[in-house]
């Protein structure tokens, strides 16, 4: 039997599935998410992000995938904490990090994103894993809808 494969999935990736850029590849791992082959996990994190001003209609397709929610941890705001005094983004994308921190700490297999300036970028990548090796915890893998479409 084949292992329970889990991915985080922060808001641009719940709010693509609308986006005419990014709907097609967020639609097929959104049916992969339906079908069992991934599945999708989201913090508390996201759903205040999302009260926060996404349209109905996003708040409502959430509503149609089989997450597993969790709660933020003080572990998570830690780690949120070290990749902030490293400056890897600025005090004003301190969510941004928060999401890095969750999947991090839940070790999930994968991060999905469609937020290419402070999550799936490369140098922020190797920076945020440097912090997570240094503290023991995991290499977190992150990705965007279309790189985990492909492999499908």
């Amino acid at each position: 039997m084949q292992k329970e494969i889990k991915v985080y999935i922060e808001n641009s990736v719940i709010g693509g599935y609308f986006d005419k850029e990014f709907m097609e590849p967020t639609r097929k791992l959104f049916d992969l998410f339906r079908k069992g082959i991934y599945k999708p996990v989201i913090s508390e994190h996201v759903l205040t992000e999302l009260n926060d001003g996404a349209p109905d209609n996003v708040k409502a397709n959430l509503e149609t995938l089989p997450y597993e929610k969790t709660l933020v941890t003080k572990e998570m705001y830690a780690l949120t904490d070290k990749y902030m005094a490293e400056k890897i983004v600025s005090e004003n994308y301190h969510s941004d990090a928060l999401h890095i921190s969750i999947a991090t700490v839940l070790n999930v297999n994968l991060l999905v994103s469609w937020n290419f300036r402070h999550i799936v970028n490369y140098v922020k990548i190797k920076l945020f894993n440097a912090i997570n090796i240094r503290e023991g915890y995991n290499l977190l893998e992150i990705r965007t809808p279309q790189e985990v479409i492909e492999n499908d």
